[in-house]
């Protein structure tokens, strides 16, 4: 499995709010936008996303001079509404993501190299941000990188939400996905089907329980900590299925790369907005995979 060590996307002024794709891919061609703002301010009408920057082209995501040390953020625009805001990461790198074998529910750990990916991402988020919480995926890959960043900010206790879990994609689990379709023909029909609602033989999710299980899971967590920043460690599948609901445009998430960091704003009245979306800048040194399924488009 091929394994690069930048991802290349962008690069734009620190302040720039609007920035362009010179890949043809049409998930990436059209104009994004960007948009630093403090947190807790709604910006209506505005979809923010910024796609895996350069290691030397980071702009300023959020300064833990922004939060309070018990990492609550101070909201002075009277009348706005209140937020929430979480740092999404998908877990680190584990053998079955290099084999582009299918996970799932099945509890595999992480490789060496996603133990360096977590201790990486644990290392910027402790620098980048001030976090009052770390929530995780009762799963051992997933659980594994929230220790690794809880540690890395003053020891927090990782707290286990079952509901962040990767999709359940049945029969398909522990099978190499290209050689999906002709071990478990059916499953593998069910899980490319486009019907929403469709379930994977073998006990798997469709992607609309996906959806409600995992965005109902955040907006809980959200919730809890209006007017803080906290983290939550889950999975490709996962996360995608948040992109959908935080997106008013409809636009493809594209790769969703191990340990990748993606902020979203959550606010009390359940209106969502992603400030910070694939960002794996921190992995400059490490490398990331190209491909390897938990990432992909079809992943869930």
């Amino acid at each position: 499995m091929t394994r690069v060590c930048a991802v290349k996307i962008f690069q734009f002024p620190r302040h720039a709010n609007t920035l362009k794709s010179s890949s043809p891919s049409p998930s990436v061609s059209e104009t994004l936008r960007f948009i630093i703002s403090p947190p807790l301010i709604h910006n209506p009408g505005t979809s923010s996303l910024s796609i895996s920057l350069m290691a030397h082209s980071r702009p300023r995501i959020l300064e833990q001079a922004e939060a309070d040390c018990d990492g609550k953020i101070t909201d002075n625009i009277a009348g706005e509404r209140k937020y929430a805001e979480i740092v999404v990461i998908r877990h680190g790198e584990t053998e079955w993501n290099a084999d582009g074998r299918i996970q799932g529910h099945l509890d595999v750990e992480l490789n060496d190299v996603g133990r360096e990916q977590a201790t990486a991402v644990a290392e910027r988020v402790s620098k980048e941000f001030k976090v009052s919480a770390v929530y995780s995926s009762d799963l051992k890959r997933a659980f594994e990188t929230a220790q690794i960043i809880a540690s890395s900010c003053g020891g927090l206790q990782v707290l286990e939400d079952p509901d962040l879990r990767e999709r359940h994609l049945g029969d398909l689990q522990g099978l190499v996905v290209r050689e999906a379709a002709k071990s478990s023909s059916k499953a593998y029909r069910a899980f490319v089907s486009k019907r929403r609602d469709e379930e994977i033989p073998g006990g798997g999710e469709s992607l609309d329980q996906l959806y409600q299980r995992c965005t109902s899971s955040l907006q809980r967590i959200a919730n809890k900590h209006i007017g803080e920043r906290v983290v939550a460690v889950t999975h490709g599948g996962v996360i995608r299925a948040l992109h959908r609901r935080a997106s008013s445009h409809g636009r493809s998430a594209g790769k969703i790369m191990n340990t990748c960091v993606n902020v979203f704003q959550l606010s009390d009245e359940d209106e969502w907005s992603i400030k910070v979306w694939g960002d794996v800048s921190h992995l400059n040194q490490t490398g990331i995979l190209e491909s390897g399924f938990g990432g992909d488009k079809s992943s869930g």
